[in-house]
């Protein structure tokens, strides 16, 4: 584990800012999400949450195609989505 001996502020919204060059290290992009823990009084600790490839997560389309009506989500927007996403060169979902 590296150190960075960076002081880094929270702001009256309770956001904080990682530093670039270790936003750069620990490749972090815009939109990255991390599991919060409290680690007693020390502080917090952020994992890094890796986004399996659309393929591997198989099961958990299967499953919103099944809750479709009560997500009220229709089918054909989510077959559409996996296609626009296996479109796409870094398998990202475009915003719209």
């Amino acid at each position: 584990m590296k150190k960075y001996p960076k002081i880094v502020q929270c702001d009256s919204r309770g956001q904080i800012v990682i530093p670039k060059d270790i936003r750069q290290d620990l490749k972090i992009d815009e939109g990255t999400g991390f599991w919060m823990y409290s680690v007693t009084n020390e502080g917090i600790l952020l994992k890094k949450i890796d986004v399996l490839p659309l393929d591997e997560n198989e099961d958990v389309l299967k499953e919103i195609k099944t809750k479709a009506d009560k997500l009220k989500i229709k089918k054909s927007n989510i077959s559409d989505s996996v296609k626009k996403y296996r479109k796409t060169k870094e398998g990202n979902l475009e915003v719209i």
